[in-house]
Parts: C-alpha cells; structure tokens; sequence
C-alpha cells in the first residue's frame, strides 16, 4: 500500500496551490477560475509522483506524457470558452446567494473541495508511477484505448460544439451533429473514459486496485452532479428543443439516436 505520509504530501500540495488559487480569485473577483485550473492541477501534481520512484519505465514517461496533453488541452480550452465572459453563472449564482460571506465560504466550498477531489481523483496516477514492472501488462494496453477514446470524444467534442456555438445562426439552437448526435455529452463520457484509463494503468502496479473510487467518483459526477444534471437543468429551460434532444439521444453513453434528426 502507498505511504500515508504520501498521499499527505500531495493533499498538502494540491491545497496549496488551491488557496493560492483562492487569492488570486478575491482580486479577479471571478471563482470560475478554478475551472481552468483543473486540469493545470494534475500536472502540479505528476512530477511528485514521477518523482518518487527511481525507476522510470515506459509506462512512468507514458502516463507523465499523458497527464500533460490531455490537462493542457482541457485547461486552454476552457481559458478559450471563457475568456472575456466573467465569472460563470453557477458562481455568480452562489456569490449572489452569499452576499458579503461569498469570499471566505467560496475557500471552503468551492477551492478546497474541488482541492480534495482533484486529489481522490489523481490517486491512479500515483500508484501508477509507483510500479516497479518494467514489462507492459494487458491493463497498459487497455489503458492506452480507453485514455485514446476517451481523448478522441472529449477533444472531438469540444471542438464541435465550439465550432457551432461560432456560427451566430446556431444561437439557440442545441448541438445534436457529429459526436453530439450519438450522446448529449460526448467531452463528459471522453472525461469518464480517461480516468477508466488511467485506473487500467495502475491495476498494472502492485495494489493499484484501491484507486478505483477515482473513475467512480468522476462518473458519478459527471453524470449525477457538476455534469450532465446540472447542466441539463438549465438547457430544458432556455432551449426548448433540448426536450426532443433528450427523448431522441443517451445522455452519456454513445448509441444511435432513438428517432430520426432532420
């Protein structure tokens, strides 16, 4: 099993750099910065484990590789989608609520909670870089199709629906083309099929099973609650079409859509 004191160093480090984070939020007055920072925080925290085992196989350099890609191209994305927008409307929503307790309450519930998560969620990566096998196993190569597929459907989808969102005749019309025509949320599934991936990589490590509650708990919230549900809540509301998108196409897992879409 990992070293208590580890998982204690990486908690230590990721809540660090989320109060920092924090700081800088009460200057910018705009939370939704910790958004962008999600993916920026699993490569704070790779070089750690990297770092820690003196053997760097392929698969430590492979995983090291791959934390990057896919957390630089989910951050720029995001710095992209919101540059110039504000603040998110989910937290001006809570700062609203908030009134003048937004700014000490948004530590706790919004920067050191998504800390604490990013840190459950990165514990693959850590008994990963852990392993001390030098051959590839089958739960490698599983991983790199599911990390593969995973990256396919969340950059594909990304850039479809960026792509739509481009052309002003789209305003108020919903994504149901290309990716967004076999599943609602096709960068959401991309995201849950990643972290499938990653686990697959430290079930190649000796006791690297225990992580498994990172997958589970990203799907569960992608697909019950900061993902799917809630943003579903808010499109049924201002795009009426969304209730056909809903009848006619899976919310998560990709398959041909129930009715025809002209």
């Amino acid at each position: 099993m990992i070293a208590f004191e580890i998982l204690l160093w990486s908690l230590l480090l990721i809540l660090a750099c989320m109060t920092l984070l924090w700081l800088i939020s009460l200057l910018k007055k705009d939370a939704s910065i910790v958004d962008i920072f999600w993916g920026l925080g699993f490569i704070i925290v790779s070089p750690f484990y990297f770092n820690l085992n003196p053997n760097h196989f392929i698969r430590q350099w492979l995983i090291f590789a791959l934390v990057v890609i896919w957390g630089l191209r989910l951050s720029l994305h995001i710095l992209r989608r919101n540059w110039g927008h504000g603040e998110d409307h989910r937290y001006r929503a809570w700062r609203e609520q908030a009134g003048n307790f937004f700014w000490w309450r948004s530590y706790f519930k919004v920067f050191l909670l998504q800390g604490v998560v990013l840190w459950i969620v990165s514990w693959p990566l850590l008994a990963a870089q852990q392993s001390t096998k030098p051959l590839w196993t089958i739960f490698d190569v599983i991983g790199i199709v599911l990390w593969s597929s995973g990256f396919f459907f969340e950059t594909v989808g990304d850039f479809q629906l960026a792509r739509f969102k481009r052309d002003t005749s789209n305003k108020g019309k919903v994504m149901r083309t290309g990716l967004w025509a076999y599943t609602r949320h096709p960068n959401y599934f991309g995201e849950a099929l990643i972290w499938w991936g990653f686990y697959s990589f430290a079930l190649a490590a000796s006791l690297g099973w225990w992580t498994i509650i990172s997958p589970l708990l990203m799907t569960f919230l992608l697909m019950r609650v900061s993902g799917v549900a809630m943003l579903e809540k808010s499109l049924v509301v201002t795009k009426p079409e969304y209730k056909n998108y809903i009848e006619s196409t899976n919310a998560f897992f990709p398959w041909f859509p129930r009715q025809c879409i002209i």
